[in-house]
């Protein structure tokens, strides 16, 4: 049985988990209820806490297709006030950064974060790495290839699951060499990746568990959804639904989504029904 570590908060992992995804973006490609400023999202951390997210994950740098890196300094005006007014107003909730610098990842976690979660698993940021080990909070690595600005140049693989399972051996391999003792490894869907090559992921996700790692899973609304189903992002619940329940029945721990009441209770039912997790 999985469990990790967030700054002293034991969190387990028997039955799989809900991260609420809070975007301090002006420019993220799915707003959802999000209305701006800090009053805003406070009531939707709030509604998520309320229906069930046992993590809010928050990014102040949007990682979508074709997105161009913003400063630093203008990623840590978005970021650390949301991540302080979260942490003041629900202590309980685990929140987590979303961001490849490790200088966002150190205000971060002193600003009340107790994971970090990195679309580049330190690539973009050769000190992120040894900055984790040093926090001691968990860290998310998710495959990409290139940078949210390139990715979609490099959809060539041979063979996809071979590619990616090694990426993880040699990165679960250097957090371990580092130091970091909570490893989560996301998948990346849609991070380099065209929608044959996400559902193939998919329908091959349990191979990922021989890495006994936990499983995360970002699926939420994403094109290869709705562009499947002829449709738009804010359209993409009841696919993402399916997508997550396929997710949960293939191995994942953690499902990354904006819609997180649907979420707990894809869990709920799959535990109903008696998957074993």
């Amino acid at each position: 049985m999985h469990s990790i570590n967030c700054k002293g908060k034991l969190i387990s992992l028997k039955d799989p988990l809900v991260m609420g995804i809070i975007n301090a973006t002006p420019d993220s490609f799915y707003k959802g209820d999000l209305n701006y400023g800090l009053d805003g999202i406070l009531q939707l951390a709030k509604k998520m806490i309320d229906d069930g997210a046992a993590i809010i994950d928050v990014g102040g740098q949007s990682t979508r297709p074709g997105s161009q890196c913003i400063p630093v300094q203008q990623e840590m005006e978005r970021l650390i006030p949301v991540i302080e007014m979260i942490n003041k107003n629900f202590p309980d909730t685990i929140i987590s950064a979303d961001t490849f610098e490790s200088q966002i990842a150190i205000a971060a976690v002193a600003a009340g974060a107790g994971m970090i979660n990195d679309i580049s698993a330190g690539e973009l940021d050769k000190e992120m790495i040894p900055v984790i080990a040093s926090l001691k909070v968990p860290y998310v690595c998710m495959h990409i290839k290139g940078t949210p600005a390139t990715m979609q140049q490099y959809t060539h693989y041979d063979d996809i699951m071979k590619e990616v399972l090694d990426y993880f051996i040699a990165k679960t391999t250097e957090c371990k060499n580092a130091g970091i003792k909570d490893v989560i490894i996301d998948p990346g869907f849609g991070f380099a990746k065209n929608a044959a090559q996400n559902f193939l992921l998919l329908k091959n996700l349990s191979l990922l568990k021989m890495l006994d790692k936990p499983i995360l899973a970002g699926l939420s609304r994403k094109s290869t959804i709705y562009k499947t189903l002829n449709t738009t992002a804010l359209q993409a619940l009841n696919g993402t639904t399916v997508l997550n329940t396929l997710a949960i029945q293939n191995g994942a721990n953690i499902l990354r989504v904006h819609d997180v009441k649907e979420a707990v209770e894809t869990i709920k039912l799959m535990t109903a029904y008696g998957i074993d997790y």
